[in-house]
């Protein structure tokens, strides 16, 4: 028995079957968008640390993904059985059908995101953080970007899916493409052309649509951009075009408060002490220093100071005024407004990978609305560009970057709030000894300028050469807090500092010298 090769190619001139792929595609693009948002919102749900909505949420997806759609569609086409109210929308077997779909695939969509999400680094939750960037701020400009990237070839395959689903639909009389191939084959008995005519239409809807998504995709497709270095041509004109900031000098003048106070700081995780009743003060325009062994609670006070980490104890005053006071709520416009005038450069450069190197600067500026005009914003972004010695890197990523150039661009971003103070937890631990150097050298000059810094280190002669005080904490305490003058002249009388020399290795020095 041979095909009707006639009556199949006649198929593609019946208006019944585009009348339903225009069914076919509303019913997939709809059910898909819609599980795409609401499997969002309860993926959100589910990683909550409230139990009133992660409960809710995790029955939601196991029950939903546990029951067949066709079960799922029978149910719902008829549930105005037992609700009549509900006959106005559900007795339309268009609407129950795409109920149906989009909570069937929401089930499956949460877990799709919530696999993008928990890919995010936290360092990116903390990179905002420290810009100052609210929750939904970061959510929206850092997270869900990346995340979405990240899940987007998966979104793309349960696209497809929800085409071929579509067929099931027929069990409620809904005429899409294969009830409209099983009315005409009941007919005509021609059931090889015709369901090979459905298998087409499904094809090319499938190959057009998925096709859509998978360009998209490429074009989220940040890994695989490689943007040229600008030519020294190009640089010179932006170089013309950026504003001529004028540098930041704080002057240190008798009688100011501090730019920073801890008092009685105290941090613990479980029974683990870490941070034991720490006092320090730091004047405005003071470089100091913060060194000690692994483990000593270094990288944590610094982290309290920012609210990375919660205080178990004690209070931060910041530039005389209360900051942040442990187990005390506290004025949050009057912190967030605080928060702008402290920076922090992380260990590891924590970049968003998603945006090029001038628009990581711009970000937090925009975001803040710093400058009405947002040309200002990107030549203050390329004017600090060009200060690290990046310009021409400007329009990169930061996968292209060495360590060495992203640290730097790093700096760049925090500068581009104009804080008072700045915090670098180890700004050089993550990179080769060859790329120290140059990062060590902007933060050199930030120092000649005047700027308030608190530098979690270990790069003793650097410690030394640029810091006003140094710092050595050791099991959470304190040890040590003295300038380099005297840590490199101390003697017996001295012993706190001769431990400090024989950390920062100077007798070892000294002997092989």
């Amino acid at each position: 028995m041979s095909l009707d090769w006639g009556y199949f190619i006649s198929l593609f001139t019946m208006a019944a079957f585009y009348k339903a792929c225009v069914t076919v595609i509303l019913l997939s693009t709809l059910g898909w968008f819609i599980g795409l948002v609401f499997g969002f919102l309860v993926t959100c749900a589910k990683m909550s640390d409230r139990c009133w909505l992660n409960i809710p949420a995790s029955v939601f997806i196991w029950f939903f993904r546990s029951i067949p759609l066709l079960v799922l569609l029978i149910f719902t086409y008829n549930l105005p059985q037992l609700f009549p109210s509900t006959g106005v929308f559900l007795g339309v077997p268009f609407i129950a059908g795409l109920v149906s779909l989009a909570v069937t695939e929401a089930a499956y969509m949460a877990e799709i995101h919530r696999s993008g999400l928990l890919s995010v680094s936290k360092g990116q939750h903390e990179a905002g953080h420290a810009l100052n960037i609210g929750f939904i701020g970061i959510q929206r400009l850092i997270v869900i970007p990346q995340a979405l990237r990240i899940s987007m070839p998966a979104l793309t395959n349960e696209y497809v899916t929800i085409i071929k689903l579509t067929s099931l639909v027929s069990a409620i009389s809904l005429p899409e493409l294969l009830q409209t191939g099983q009315r005409l084959y009941s007919q005509n008995f021609l059931v090889m052309e015709t369901l090979l005519a459905v298998a087409v239409y499904y094809v090319g809807i499938v190959t057009i649509f998925g096709g859509v998504l998978q360009w998209l995709e490429k074009k989220m497709d940040v890994p695989s951009r490689n943007p040229k270095p600008l030519s020294q041509t190009e640089c010179e004109t932006l170089r013309q075009e950026a504003m001529a900031m004028p540098t930041k000098k704080i002057a240190k003048t008798k009688g100011q408060p501090p730019a920073l106070q801890l008092i009685k700081l105290s941090k613990s995780y479980g029974d683990n002490e870490v941070l034991k009743k720490i006092d320090m003060k730091i004047a405005i325009g003071e470089v100091v220093s913060i060194i000690g062994p692994s483990g000593s609670g270094k990288t944590t006070l610094i982290r309290t100071v920012n609210m990375l980490e919660k205080l178990n104890g004690g209070e931060v005053v910041l530039f005389g005024e209360d900051f942040i006071k442990a187990d005390t709520i506290t004025n949050k416009k009057k912190v967030r407004t605080a928060m702008l005038r402290i920076g922090m450069v992380f260990q590891s450069f924590n970049l968003f990978p998603h945006k090029t190197v001038l628009e990581n600067i711009m970000l937090a500026p925009r975001y803040h609305n710093l400058q009405e005009d947002k040309d200002i914003t990107r030549k203050q972004a390329l004017y600090l560009l060009d200060r690290v010695g990046l310009l021409e890197h400007a329009n990169k990523y930061p996968h292209q970057l060495s360590g060495g150039q992203q640290q730097r661009v790093a700096i760049a971003r925090t500068l581009a709030l104009s804080p008072d103070i700045i915090l670098f937890d180890e700004p050089t631990s993550a990179l080769d000894p060859e790329m120290v150097g140059e990062v060590l050298k902007v933060i050199q000059d930030l120092a000649k300028e005047g700027m308030t810094l608190v530098i979690v280190t270990h790069e003793m002669d650097f410690a030394l050469s640029v810091s006003d005080r140094v710092v050595m904490m050791e099991h959470g305490i304190v040890q040590a807090d003295a300038k380099p003058i005297d840590i490199e002249q101390a003697d017996a009388s001295t012993p706190d500092l001769l431990r400090v020399r024989s950390f920062m290795g100077l007798d070892k020095s000294e002997a092989s010298a």
